[in-house]
């Protein structure tokens, strides 16, 4: 069992207000967006009882300081205890979340009418992100290769000559890739050669499988820091997006300056005290609980590859290095509409449909496997009795 309880039963996740267990009927079997039916760890918790019952609701301080400096000095002492990569804390910024990092800094370090380089299939605020500001996206798909995606180069680099800038999710959301040191630097160069900003999106950085390794992109050299903002967060990790806090770091004061002259400070304004406090304890003393729930969900991961090749030969599970999202391509089982409506229609499963990632993937699902090993049978169950009868 994880640190605090982990398993939560059915009739507690029902009973949840959140968008996964509240948006489809109780007939239904959520395995959509990217959070964990599992209990937050006890550190996390014991922050937040600590404001409740002291009832500090005032502004914040922590230290003797403003609070979202505790939040930075945490993102720091992070890096460092996890990845080696030393960060200036006065180079990296509060935010209520990713998606508003992703926003402005396309706003900041692009002009309207340019091409943003977008590995495909992607997390689909990406796609909002680059359109809603006026940019267009230059879409670099991946292609299947040994049982996994893999980024097209020669495509890429046809494409960053139309560019100014690369939108990167490390580890990748949906396909669970952890890209290489060579991966990495291969988008480095392509990034030098044609002067591009990279946007690192490293929100699953943590969830890691198999004795590989996450990169931050700005730590492979100075070169690479002078021109990548780092956007990052505890809410997937740790399983609390609804506390609403995240981090984007600056490569380089150069490149926090050039920001800056697009988003003064407080333009967009900062996280409120419950997602710090629980941000800074999730990083300083949520580790043995994160280490726990890997393990739970690479078992999960196992288990979904095992039962697809044994019973579901027609979907194909692409195993995901990092994450707990998988990208299975269902095109083999001859669907007549779209794999997230057959599922959820016949399986009384939801998934993500694939073509909120890439509008070519409709016959392709995302499946969030973070869940007990008791619900991911009955999900598991019930996909293959719907492909069984499809194919009666």
């Amino acid at each position: 069992m994880i640190q605090g309880g982990h398993e939560l039963p059915l009739d507690v996740l029902y009973a949840r207000r959140n968008a996964k267990w509240a948006k489809y009927g109780k007939d239904v079997l959520p395995a959509w967006v990217a959070e964990m039916d599992f209990a937050v760890a006890y550190p996390i918790r014991r922050a937040m009882q600590r404001i409740a019952e002291e009832q500090e609701y005032g502004y914040a301080m922590r230290n003797g300081a403003q609070a979202e400096k505790s939040l930075t000095a945490a993102f720091a002492r992070r890096m460092q205890a996890r990845y080696g990569w030393t960060v200036d804390p006065a180079l990296a910024e509060p935010l209520t979340d990713l998606v508003q990092g992703q926003f402005a800094t396309i706003w900041a370090f692009s002009q309207p009418g340019d091409g943003i380089i977008l590995h495909l299939p992607a997390y689909p605020p990406f796609h909002m992100a680059i359109k809603e500001t006026g940019r267009h996206i230059l879409a670099n798909r991946m292609v299947p290769a040994a049982g996994r995606f893999e980024i097209d180069f020669d495509d890429m680099k046809a494409q960053a000559r139309q560019s100014s800038m690369i939108m990167l999710c490390n580890p990748q959301n949906p396909t669970g890739r952890v890209f290489t040191r060579a991966e990495l630097e291969a988008i480095l160069a392509i990034a030098v050669e044609h002067n591009l900003v990279v946007v690192s999106d490293e929100i699953h950085s943590d969830l890691i499988y198999d004795d590989l390794v996450h990169i931050p992109f700005a730590s492979l050299s100075d070169e690479a820091a002078a021109r990548t903002v780092t956007i990052t967060s505890a809410t997937k990790g740790f399983n609390i997006p609804g506390l609403r806090c995240a981090v984007m770091h600056f490569g380089t004061a150069e490149l926090q300056a050039r920001f800056r002259k697009s988003f003064p400070s407080h333009m967009l304004g900062s996280p409120g005290i419950v997602g710090i406090d629980a941000t800074v304890a999730a990083w300083d003393e949520g580790q043995p609980w994160q280490d726990e729930t890997v393990r739970v969900l690479g078992a999960n991961r196992n288990r979904i590859a095992e039962y697809f090749a044994a019973e579901l030969p027609g979907m194909t599970f692409y195993k995901p290095e990092g994450t707990y999202l998988s990208w299975v391509d269902c095109s083999g089982l001859n669907l007549p509409g779209t794999a997230h409506d057959f599922f959820h229609e016949r399986a009384k499963v939801a998934f993500s449909p694939g073509e909120a990632f890439d509008t070519n993937c409709p016959k392709f699902a995302r499946f969030n496997f973070a869940t007990s090993p008791a619900i991911l049978e009955q999900i598991l169950g019930r996909v293959s009795k719907a492909v069984r009868s499809h194919n009666a």
